[in-house]
């Protein structure tokens, strides 16, 4: 090898055989597939990270963007909030497209049964929010809050208005409501979530509406007084026993059998089912389906509401002809036997001119 010394044709040795291992991981780098090459993780972030930013910003700062109003809301007809495999965290997107069905329990005073008013991603989402935020639950008497009252044990978290989920969930809500909010005066309100997860832990009988009209303190309210019109009370988290929904002075409208003897109403869109196991010597023997129904009488009047996830409850606060509360729709969330429950409480609000 005349012309060449020694270092040269080691060099050039050492570079052929460099050549020779990379070129599978080079040709491979336009490719998705790359789990199967020792260098896929360090490729394939270096890919991912090409293909995104010619198309979506991944920076710290590049989440969905928050309006103050929940007309603003993005209409992309998709949800996530979970990881892509590159372990990425997706924005939120709302899906303004996203179908419940109803049932109408009572027309005087206006109650309405909703099947999966929230979605699984929007619910996850929506916990995930409020888990920091939990502070012992008050009760208003007089309009002033009070944090030491055994009528109300829970928890309740505020939530953020400026959240994505929250601004997708107020959007649906106020979709519901129609003509009965008008634009640019009333508006949604704060939601809030509500969690029972010890034994005992309840609301005694209430109403969501006040007495007396309250002054706003929300910013850029202009200290306008308002009140609840409406409420919406949906299950985020069913996994309990007891804690039902009482109503005691609904159902006088409501029949409990028909002439010919067939049992009341009970909810017939998407009735839920669970699964009876039973044994006999310690040996599976058969499984059964037992329909447990959405609502039921109550022992002492009324209706009862067994919490179901996603589904909620819809009532009218107010009389519609003088405004004055309803006295209909006081309600009591009874005492949690065991497990958790936790739900998102909705009050639309309707304001007053001085």
């Amino acid at each position: 090898m005349a012309g060449f010394t020694f270092a040269q044709v080691a060099g050039l040795s050492v570079y052929t055989i460099l050549v020779a291992i990379l070129v599978p991981y080079i040709s491979n780098i336009s490719s998705p597939i790359l789990s199967e090459y020792p260098l896929s993780t360090p490729l394939k972030f270096f890919y991912h990270t090409n293909r995104n930013n010619n198309s979506t910003n991944l920076s710290p700062n590049a989440t969905a963007t928050s309006a103050t109003t929940a007309d603003s809301i993005s209409p992309t007809p998709s949800s996530s909030t979970e990881s892509s495999d590159d372990d990425i965290t997706q924005p939120f997107v709302c899906d303004k497209h996203h179908t419940y069905k109803t049932e109408i329990v009572s027309l005087s005073p206006l109650v309405i049964y909703i099947h999966s008013l929230i979605t699984p991603a929007e619910i996850s989402s929506l916990i995930s929010l409020a888990s920091p935020l939990f502070k012992p639950s008050s009760v208003y008497k007089a309009g002033q809050p009070h944090l030491q009252s055994s009528e109300r044990k829970s928890s309740s978290a505020g939530l953020p208005r400026t959240d994505p989920t929250v601004q997708c969930v107020l959007y649906r809500a106020r979709q519901f409501l129609g003509t009965m909010l008008r634009d640019g005066w009333d508006e949604m309100g704060a939601a809030q979530l509500v969690r029972y997860n010890a034994k005992g832990q309840k609301f005694d009988e209430h109403h969501d509406w006040f007495g007396v009209p309250q002054w706003s303190t929300l910013p850029d309210d202009d200290y306008r007084k308002y009140n609840r019109v409406a409420s919406f009370f949906a299950i985020l988290e069913d996994q309990c026993e007891g804690g039902e929904t009482w109503f005691p002075y609904l159902g006088e409208q409501v029949f409990e059998k028909s002439p010919k003897g067939e049992e009341a109403w009970t909810g017939g869109v998407g009735v839920s089912q669970e699964e009876e196991v039973k044994e006999r010597d310690g040996q599976e023997e058969k499984k059964e389906k037992q329909v447990k129904p959405l609502w039921r009488k109550h022992e002492n009047g009324g209706l009862a509401f067994r919490p179901v996830a996603g589904n909620a409850l819809f009532w009218i606060n107010l009389h519609p002809e003088n405004g004055t509360g309803d006295t209909r729709t006081n309600h009591a969330g009874l005492p949690i036997l065991s497990g958790i429950k936790t739900a998102m409480n909705i009050w639309p609000r309707q304001y007053y001119e001085a």
